[in-house]
């Protein structure tokens, strides 16, 4: 079994592995790693097993520097899976141990790991996170299987005068006008807009966006992705003072049945801490946790160790995040996105 570096050449080959494995999610698709080192600036490293001629195994990792963490290895940033992709245990095996080497060699201080599954890879793991996934059929069964309560929350943006639509790049603007006013008041910066543009262009067939608007004003909005039979959700985003009308409730009904006629069989809620305040958002919908499993490679860690914590939980952010929630709109959004690049 050989270990290489992805190449152009191999590009069609990696993506119908990503394509055919149970294990690939969108975020194996090569065509992440253009859009990570041209929006971002970050180095990749793409590397995947082959045996009889055959890829056998795949694992796409950013190496990313920070201020604030050091230098570390993450397979992906930005989105809630990655990691090693494989049904072959050789195979996993010989791919931790090459992004372990490629770890040492860079002097990284550690390496994470995004898996949806607890693979055996002898390395401490994260469980703190779970996505939140919706079983789908037919656009009559989902409505029927919601209770009355959420049914009146759907239905009320509709008599308050919204409308809902989805469409593709027209719909842009609205979207980061809400994504970027919600950002700012959550204290996060913001990613570029051309990052959502080029993801509209480099997958034209499987990402929409979902608006919400009242007499042309957006005020909720979320963009998805499809991949296989399940659509997700990464960026749902609503205007704090519209909240008594709940438009992103017609957001997220909208855009349920949008998936249900399209053929999906899921759809993925995005990440939330286990009884949070959005795990509970979403478990109202009938969506049920999956366990995410982040493993952590980190040279000499014991079990007393705390593990890398890259979110705004971590006491570093604190202080940044009350300041950066009063800072003016076209500040934030001009800075943001020269921030947000390293905060995976």
């Amino acid at each position: 079994m050989q270990v290489k570096v992805l190449s152009t050449e191999e590009r069609e080959e990696w993506d119908s592995y990503a394509q055919t494995s149970q294990e690939g999610t969108v975020y194996h698709l090569t065509a992440w790693k253009g859009i990570i080192e041209n929006i971002f600036g970050h180095k990749t490293c793409y590397i995947y097993t082959k045996e009889h001629d055959k890829i056998t195994g795949i694992l796409p990792l950013v190496l990313m520097r920070s201020l604030l963490f050091g230098k570390f290895i993450i397979s992906v940033p930005f989105f809630n899976y990655g990691g090693i992709c494989t049904s072959d245990e050789s195979a996993r095996k010989a791919l931790l141990n090459h992004a372990i080497e490629i770890a040492k060699g860079v002097n990284a201080e550690f390496i994470e790991f995004r898996h949806s599954k607890n693979n055996d890879l002898e390395l401490p793991v994260k469980l703190s996170k779970v996505c939140m996934v919706l079983k789908l059929s037919s656009v009559e069964e989902v409505w029927g299987n919601f209770k009355s309560k959420l049914r009146n929350q759907i239905k009320r943006p509709e008599k308050a005068g919204m409308i809902a639509r989805i469409g593709g790049l027209e719909e842009l603007d609205n979207f980061y006008f809400v994504f970027a006013r919600n950002m700012r008041d959550l204290g996060t910066p913001v990613y570029p807009k051309n990052f959502f543009r080029i993801i509209l262009e480099k997958f034209p067939e499987h990402s929409r966006i979902c608006t919400v608007l009242i007499k042309d004003k957006p005020v909720a909005s979320g963009f998805t992705l499809g991949f296989k039979d399940k659509l997700e959700i990464p960026w749902a985003s609503s205007l704090k003072e519209y909240n008594i009308f709940s438009p992103n409730m017609m957001l997220y009904w909208n855009v349920l049945q949008y998936a249900c006629k399209n053929g999906y069989k899921e759809f993925d809620f995005g990440r939330s801490t286990i009884r949070g305040s959005t795990y509970r958002f979403k478990e109202q919908w009938g969506a049920k946790p999956l366990q995410l499993y982040w493993h952590y490679w980190k040279p000499n860690l014991s079990e007393a160790d705390k593990l890398p914590e890259l979110n705004p939980h971590n006491p570093k952010f604190k202080l940044a995040i009350k300041t950066w929630q009063r800072l003016p709109l076209w500040l934030t959004n001009a800075i943001g996105p020269l921030i947000v690049k390293y905060l995976p």
